[in-house]
């Protein structure tokens, strides 16, 4: 346990995280934005979906950060055989004690890479709420709590539909962002190439930055930045005006508004503030909104997305000049 973790102050939270970030790089090329989001939902003590086309990079990326955050790191591949059990575990009756053990399953880690979550049922997809949510699982009538820090990090493929399950929307309101990555441009991929003929081998190992008691100092740090009642009012704006757009069927509920709040200050300490500004929101509305909007059925065969709901939102809802303010106070 990390509770007693003594939180650092923004200067050194800012620095270790750049510093994830920078090992991160060697691994994953050319993804700065991407990553550095994923590590502000991390910091924020969220769950990140990292939905891209296959071979960009997902998997790399969600191994790498358990390395550099020092993290135990578990991978459950989700097929459609896949049993809730197989996540949990379950009790296992042991013949020297005459009864039963709890034998744990890859839930109790420091991060889970829950690889392509969209191939297993709705049962076992199911298996994640509590974890998630809660810290704890429940396994016949009997509750275990998770290690801390716990982290998901799931991936999906949004094509092959075929012998998928789109995850509900109860689930994916539990993801504190989705994130795409992306192609790469022929520079970055080519250094993919490069770097993968130099280093004679397959596997990337990223040295760790901290651990498990120092992600627990950074989440502290975070949670001691600095909300002013005008930026806090504007996400409420934000999430309030996807209800009403005439393209969604629903709207980010008020889950989606304390997300942009609590992604915006892990956003602020990775740009080296101890208070959040305006800009901070916009930079992570996309990820934290985008995946909280239906969009119409009528409109499905259209170019209507939440992601694109969001944008238009983000367009017509006034900003407050907090950022203004806020320099001029230091």
């Amino acid at each position: 346990m990390t509770d007693d973790a003594v939180p650092l102050t923004t200067q050194e939270a800012t620095r270790v995280a750049a510093d994830v970030l920078d090992r991160v790089g060697q691994a994953v090329v050319g993804k700065r934005q991407a990553l550095s989001l994923v590590l502000a939902a991390v910091l924020a003590k969220g769950h990140v979906l990292i939905e891209d086309f296959p071979g960009l990079g997902k998997t790399l990326a969600a191994r790498s950060f358990a390395q550099a955050l020092g993290l135990d790191f578990a991978r459950a591949q989700f097929t459609p055989d896949l049993l809730p059990a197989d996540l949990t575990g379950s009790y296992v009756y042991d013949q020297r004690s005459g009864d039963f053990s709890f034998r744990a399953g890859p839930l109790f880690t420091g991060l889970l890479l829950a690889d392509e979550i969209n191939r297993t049922p709705p049962k076992t997809q199911a298996a994640l709420l509590e974890a998630m949510q809660e810290g704890q699982v429940t396994v016949e009538g009997e509750t275990h709590l998770l290690p801390r820090p716990f982290h998901v990090l799931a991936t999906a493929n949004p094509v092959e539909y075929e012998g998928t399950y789109p995850l509900p929307e109860a689930q994916l309101d539990r993801f504190l962002m989705r994130v795409d990555f992306g192609y790469p441009t022929a520079d970055e991929e080519y250094d993919v190439v490069a770097r993968r003929v130099a280093r004679q081998r397959e596997e990337v190992v990223v040295e760790p930055v901290t651990d498990a008691r120092g992600l627990a100092a950074l989440q502290a740090a975070v949670e001691r930045v600095q909300v002013d009642e005008s930026v806090g009012r504007y996400c409420v704006a934000l999430a309030a005006a996807t209800r009403g757009h005439a393209e969604a069927l629903t709207g980010a509920s008020p889950r989606g508004s304390l997300g942009l709040v609590l992604a915006a200050r892990g956003w602020a300490v990775i740009r080296g503030r101890d208070y959040v500004v305006p800009e901070d929101v916009k930079a992570v509305a996309r990820a934290v909104l985008g995946h909280r909007v239906t969009v119409r059925p009528e409109l499905w065969m259209s170019a209507a997305s939440g992601p694109r709901i969001v944008d238009s939102v983000l367009a017509s809802v006034p900003t407050p000049h907090t950022l203004e303010q806020a320099a001029g106070r230091r």
